[in-house]
């Protein structure tokens, strides 16, 4: 019987047409062998599994390839079938991390001299090549820098960023992604195909994740995947390998979480517990889920695993606040971090999950039912404080320099609790958006949901309607109940009465918004700083004299 060979050795590539997800290196590679522009040393870095010294063979293979060197070899030639089966003499493969030595590498190098035995080149291949000692860089580059015509040589490494920067200047450095998951699954369809095992997508997609942008990392868990489901791979036999539940459970806790549900919550993670998923990977996944879901929020065309799961995306997207949302993946975060302090997988997860609960940036019941109303917010007169030794602290009155208004006169908006008086016959009968800023101060309403006002427009404000355009950017918090909900207590709080609330979309980003005003304010307010500090016959002085220059000039509030 044949001695079984790993998917991963079996279809290394032999050919660029045949390598995966690294054009942008298969590209360059090929330009430099067809043109004979041939550097003397190649640096190929990336993390592992994305084929650092597997492009390091097939560049050797089109270097002394029988037919001449090109980006195509042969395939059939004695050097080419050699180099496949890592036995051709003039190609030399040395692991740094166990030859670290300066001796070792002096004993490599003293054969440099000698011509080629049976190619064209002679090709040192030196993997993990940041693992060599700084004396053996240092012989190393004695070479590197004045190489015999004959030589190449073809470094490999995780880590460039320990190499000496003598070093990387005289190498042409090629830098290999981590592989989008959906291109490792395809591949592993085609080899799954060709293989004639039977496969569904929900194991590939499973297997592609786990395998963190490595393909070799891929096959080798593909390899036990097919002995795990007995010649199939298949999505439920791969989520018991890798210790994980379908997504449709981690679905489902999301969804508890958002309607609050804690028992069909607590229901679910027994079940998931008890399939023995791994506590920190449960995190993991549902933090990628959460990170799924925010961004469903704000791309709507967002990638999916399939059709399925993209309209639970959106369904979900729609129903979840942002702010919740945002806080669920911080928790997931720092739950997956300080896992190993909990005193067990189970303990961690379920104050996970409380905390979730307990912790939602929302409005109570009680507070929507009843709300405490909220006093104007008048700058009080400033009262003298007892100072550390006993005495009072004077009162200070604050001098403000003169800064142009960035509007004139803005009047706030009446409040239909208090009678209003005759107003002279030019006075405009209804306030404008300007003043949108000045009541915005007075809502009673959360910090978060008030960070979206600030960003829109009020384009109707009365007792009976008001109608606020929300800026591009938050335009989906008009489908946001929570947030639609908080702001009519708030208004009703405020106007004394419940007026007709309708949100709608702002046309453009630019608008005239308090975040706007408050930042033309902003800019004046330096402008004017700056002008003054010019003006300064002091300052102007000290400049002359010393030939100084104004750095930097910081307007106080």
């Amino acid at each position: 019987m044949p001695a079984y060979l790993a998917l991963a050795r079996k279809w290394r590539p032999q050919r660029f047409a045949d390598y995966v997800g690294q054009e942008h290196v298969v590209r360059a590679l090929a330009h430099a062998l067809d043109s004979g522009r041939l550097h003397h040393a190649f640096l190929f870095s990336g993390t592992r599994g994305v084929g650092k010294t597997t492009i390091a063979r097939l560049f050797a293979k089109c270097l002394n390839c029988e037919r001449g060197v090109s980006s195509q070899p042969c395939g059939e030639c004695a050097a080419c079938r050699e180099i496949e089966e890592g036995r051709f003499v003039d190609l030399i493969e040395v692991d740094a991390a166990s030859r670290t030595k300066v001796d070792d590498t002096r004993e490599l190098l003293d054969n440099v001299q000698y011509a080629p035995t049976a190619g064209r080149f002679k090709v040192y291949l030196i993997d993990e090549v940041h693992m060599l000692s700084g004396h053996s860089f240092n012989a190393l580059l004695k070479t590197l820098e004045e190489p015999p015509p004959h030589v190449k040589f073809l470094l490999a490494t995780t880590d460039p960023q320990k190499l000496p920067v003598t070093v990387l200047s005289r190498c042409l450095q090629f830098n290999l992604r981590r592989l989008d998951p959906e291109l490792i699954r395809t591949r592993m369809a085609q080899i799954l195909e060709a293989e004639a095992l039977a496969f569904d997508d929900a194991g590939l997609r499973q297997l592609a994740r786990a395998a963190d942008g490595s393909l070799r990392d891929a096959l080798s868990l593909l390899d036990q995947a097919i002995v795990h489901g007995g010649g199939a791979v298949q999505g439920d036999a791969v989520g018991a390998m890798l210790g994980q539940t379908q997504r449709a459970a981690l679905f489902d806790i999301v969804e508890a979480l958002a309607a609050g549900q804690t028992g069909a919550l607590f229901e679910q993670l027994e079940g998931i517990l008890q399939s023995g998923y791994d506590a920190a990977l449960f995190l993991e996944d549902l933090a990628r889920i959460l990170h799924a879901l925010a961004l469903r929020q704000v791309l709507a065309d967002a990638p999916a695993d399939d059709l399925a799961e993209a309209q639970r995306l959106t369904d979900l997207a729609r129903r979840l606040n942002p702010a919740d949302l945002q806080l669920y993946y911080q928790i997931a975060l720092l739950a997956r971090r300080d896992l190993h302090l909990a005193p067990d997988g189970r303990v961690g997860l379920e104050m996970a999950l409380l905390r979730m609960l307990a912790f939602q940036p929302q409005v109570s019941r009680d507070e929507i039912a009843a709300p405490a109303p909220r006093p104007r917010q008048d700058v009080p007169a400033r009262t003298a404080s007892p100072s550390p030794s006993g005495k009072p602290f004077e009162a200070v009155t604050p001098v403000s320099a003169a800064v142009p208004a960035v509007r004139e006169n803005p009047a706030p908006f009446p409040d239909p609790r208090v009678a209003a008086s005759p107003a002279p016959a030019t006075t405009a009968a209804a306030p404008g958006p300007a003043d949108w800023g000045q009541v915005l101060q007075q809502l009673d309403i959360l910090g978060l949901w008030k960070a979206v006002l600030e960003h829109a427009e009020a384009r109707e404000f009365s007792a009976e309607a008001v109608t606020i355009a929300l800026s591009p950017g938050h335009a989906n918090m008009a489908d946001n109940p929570k947030f639609r909900a908080a702001l009519e207590q708030a208004l009703k709080s405020h106007l004394g009465q419940q007026p007709k609330l309708k949100l709608i979309r702002m046309e453009s980003a630019q608008g005239d918004t308090p975040a706007r005003r408050q930042a033309q304010a902003r800019q004046a307010r330096q402008a004017a700083a700056e002008q003054a500090m010019q003006e300064d016959p002091l300052v102007r002085e000290m400049l002359q004299t010393f030939e100084a220059s104004i750095v930097k000039v910081e307007p106080k509030d």
